[in-house]
């Protein structure tokens, strides 16, 4: 996968500098092949591609790289360009043990180009919410290679990482997920500790720090962030108006790639535990839970764990399948689209036996509204008017993203929860004065 190429900060339009190749580095990039097959780095206000030389001038491959390399740095802030990928992370094999799936639903999006196809897809959509809550979706414009690309920058992230510098990059803000999560932050159950490593990134992934270790790929981490929010979350989105009724870009509007906003890109590797704390937890790694923000985007991965509430009150396994994506929705839909499509409560397990000792690697995009958008529902939707509107409070109670966001993160994994007095097995918490369930 070519590495992402972003606009300069700076624009060099009016610049008269030239390369050492001596081409006009304003000039406008043309990818026609000559007879010698030799490139020039040549940059404009826009972007940064590689354009042929004349066949009198003498210049290498390598040397050609390595200025596209530095100039491609000093755009970035200084960060390194990948020279290489990443060592290769080796998917495990899926299990083969008998396992109750949830059927979910699926969704093309290469069929959501016209209005013809994204009216059809909607009508899916609103079925899939209403039974299962999660639906796959393909065709998302990622190559299985592209993918895998993913995955081992995804490892790196874990696995060459030094403890000291994880720590150095730890999130120090309790009401954003940014940084390193380390192991055992959170509680569990019966005085179990998670066993859950995590690095989050916000969608402007060039605006903060990384590890060392990452730094040669920010570029396509950050391709791979406006991506996720611009080619799929957004198309889902429009799917969601459609099947309220509502003008496409309703949701859009409140889930802007450039306003202030905690959208990110999540790593997370499940390590095994131990004997003890299966027994003392029944096996369950995360509790019942519904997701924060708005659409969660998981990147299938072969090692079985996740599973999902059915409406017949019963746990099933979501099973992988190969460069799909599994989608669900979380608390700020249930907000904003009235009840209409609930939150999905799903929890995470211990794998199946074939899959026990295998770390989980994990690659998400956890999508959230503008922060500060109020969470009101649409009351001007058709169908909620015909349907009615579930509110999760009263309207003046509402709080912003940003205030929902905070208090949850703050809160998760922290705070002593209490068993409900009304819905057995389900655990509470109170957020700004809303009850927030976890169902175990």
């Amino acid at each position: 996968m070519p590495p992402y190429l972003p606009s300069p900060r700076n624009s060099l339009e009016n610049s008269s500098s030239r390369t050492s190749c001596g081409h006009q580095t304003n000039a406008q990039f043309k990818n026609a092949k000559n007879s010698s097959g030799q490139l020039s780095l040549l940059e404009s206000k826009s972007q940064l591609r590689l354009s042929l030389l004349p066949t009198t001038t003498t210049i290498t491959m390598s040397s050609a790289a390595q200025r596209l390399s530095q100039v491609i740095s000093a755009l970035n802030g200084g960060f390194e360009v990948a020279q290489k990928a990443p060592p290769a992370y080796v998917a495990p094999e899926a299990t083969t043990e008998k396992l109750d799936y949830a059927d979910l639903p699926f969704i093309d999006l290469a069929l959501a180009r016209t209005p013809e196809g994204r009216k059809a897809l909607a009508q899916v959509l609103v079925d899939a919410m209403h039974t299962h809550g999660f639906f796959y979706v393909v065709n998302h414009g990622y190559t299985p290679e592209q993918t895998a690309h993913i995955f081992s920058i995804a490892n790196e992230t874990f696995d060459t990482v030094p403890e000291a510098e994880k720590e150095a990059y730890r999130g120090k803000n309790e009401t954003v997920y940014e940084g390193y999560k380390q192991r055992e932050a959170w509680t569990i159950g019966d005085g179990v500790r998670d066993q859950i490593e995590q690095y989050s990134a916000n969608r402007k992934v060039l605006h903060r720090a990384h590890p060392q270790a990452l730094r040669p790929y920010l570029a396509e981490m950050q391709a791979f962030a406006k991506h996720n929010h611009m080619n799929i979350l957004h198309p889902i989105l429009r799917l969601m108006a459609i099947g309220l009724e509502l003008p496409e870009e309703s949701f859009v509007e409140q889930h802007l790639f450039d306003a202030p906003g905690e959208s990110s890109v999540r790593f997370l590797k499940y390590h095994p535990r131990s004997v003890e704390d299966e027994q003392k937890t029944k096996q369950v790694w995360l509790k019942g839970h519904t997701d924060i923000g708005s659409i969660t985007i998981l990147w299938s991965q072969p090692i079985s764990g996740l599973q999902i509430l059915s409406p017949d009150n019963q746990w099933r396994w979501v099973r992988h399948v190969e460069n799909a994506l599994v989608i669900n929705a979380g608390d700020v839909m249930t907000f904003l689209a009235g009840g209409f499509y609930p939150a999905t409560r799903h929890r995470v397990v211990r794998p199946p036996a074939d899959q026990l000792n295998l770390p989980r690697l994990g690659v998400f995009y956890f999508a959230m509204a503008n922060d500060g958008l109020k969470l009101l529902p649409h009351e001007e939707s058709p169908v909620l008017q015909r349907v009615g509107i579930k509110r999760v409070c009263k309207d003046e109670d509402a709080p912003t993203m940003h205030q929902w966001r905070s208090g949850l993160t703050a809160a998760y994994g922290r705070t002593v929860l209490v068993p409900s007095k009304s819905e057995r097995g389900v655990e509470e918490d109170l957020i700004g004065g809303i009850v927030v369930k976890h169902y175990n």
